[in-house]
């Protein structure tokens, strides 16, 4: 047991006098919740790497480093040290640029589950103890299983929640967009379409599609916007919807979501109403809507079954990796009520396999070459996405 006079003592008062002389022993109160919590210097807060995922959230407003006895939840905001290096070896920061890590660097990352089959699958730990980075944008997780193809998740310890002087733990929904109906638009004249990208699988090349049809539609003359409706929080799709000329460019963490895996479809769809609303008051001609992961994604799945997403978008694209899923994933949306527009993804590299998914399924596969020809592609991607019986087999 440390006492006044212990070297231990000594050593611990030295610390804080050298390095964050704001920080004590303090006692914070939440409610119910009540928090052991220390001062956190601002200084120590700025000189952290911060993740993709917090770049919402007001930093100035953590006062206090906690553990609580309560579990972690999602979307709490956490001051963690990199204990060992693994797949992610660089931190995305919210400016965007990729942070090389180091061992006993302090970071700013959230609390959230990872569904990615080509990476990890992971759930948010019952404690706050050692855990894993699962993903570059900054999540903080417990690895249930990985691909085999990639290193193990690198290592972090949590040295607590960031706190405010209130008590009340950060979280990212705390700066998240607040939710207005579709019904509450200001903008005026003819109503703005949206076209869904979706696909077969993480990596289908959905990003890149959605990428190319804006760069398509600006070229025609439109004002195109873009959002990610579903995913875990990183900004590589983010920057490359920028990155294509869409203006503005939203998804579910400005909504208040590290992560939307294990999401209820209510939440899901709050969280895309949410991010049409605010685009749909700058006044765009388009927006083009990403889906992530694949048909078979429960979250997914749920979400374009859903008679509230046949309600809001206009037209859909598919994202295929061979034929064969090119043919199934056009068979469940056709079986859903669906008539998606036209192919593309990664499948568009291999002139075989676009004649192969052409043949058996009747549409055409866009290339990026054929993005290009923006005029006719303009007409193909506006193609109606239901059936007139749309729903009639849900």
């Amino acid at each position: 047991m440390q006492t006044a006079s212990s070297p231990e003592f000594a050593e611990e008062t030295q610390r804080s006098s050298n390095l964050h002389l704001e920080e004590a022993a303090e006692v914070i109160a939440d409610g119910e919740m009540r928090l052991i919590g220390r001062r956190i210097s601002q200084d120590r807060v700025n000189s952290a790497k911060r993740s993709f995922v917090t770049r919402r959230i007001d930093l100035s407003e953590a006062a206090f480093l906690a553990k609580p006895k309560m579990s972690p939840q999602s979307g709490d905001i956490i001051l963690a040290k990199v204990s060992a290096l693994g797949q992610h070896s660089r931190i995305e920061l919210q400016t965007g640029r990729r942070a090389r890590l180091f061992i006993g660097d302090e970071i700013i990352v959230s609390y959230a589950a990872r569904y990615a089959p080509d990476q990890f699958h992971a759930d948010i730990p019952a404690a706050h103890g050692p855990c894993d980075l699962v993903a570059a944008g900054g999540i903080a997780s417990e690895m249930i299983d990985k691909h085999r193809s990639i290193k193990n998740p690198t290592k972090i310890i949590p040295l607590g929640l960031l706190i405010d002087k209130v008590g009340v733990p950060l979280n990212v929904s705390r700066s998240a967009l607040s939710p207005i109906g579709l019904c509450e638009e200001t903008q005026v004249g003819t109503p703005t379409q949206v076209i869904a990208v979706v696909g077969s699988c993480m990596n289908a090349g959905k990003t890149t599609t959605a990428a190319y049809i804006v760069k398509c539609l600006k070229r025609s003359g439109l004002r195109v916007a873009a959002c990610k409706v579903t995913g875990t929080g990183a900004g590589g799709d983010y920057w490359h919807m920028l990155d294509s000329g869409a203006h503005p460019v939203l998804d579910f963490t400005d909504a208040g979501f590290a992560s939307t895996y294990r999401l209820s479809i209510g939440q899901i769809q709050t969280i895309m109403q949410t991010l049409l609303s605010h685009i749909k008051t700058t006044g765009p001609d388009i927006v083009v809507v990403e889906i992530a992961d694949g048909l078979l994604q429960e979250e997914t799945e749920k979400l374009v079954k859903s008679e509230f997403f046949k309600a809001v978008t206009s037209s859909i694209v598919y994202a295929a990796g061979d034929a064969m899923s090119a043919l199934t994933g056009v068979t469940m949306l056709k079986s859903w009520g669906y008539s998606p527009a036209a192919i593309s993804g990664a499948i568009s590299e291999s002139p075989l396999a676009c004649a192969e998914a052409m043949k058996v399924t009747g549409l055409p596969v866009l290339t990026k070459e054929a993005f290009l020809r923006h005029d006719a592609v303009s007409s193909i991607l506006m193609s109606p996405a239901h059936y007139s019986n749309a729903g009639a087999n849900v």
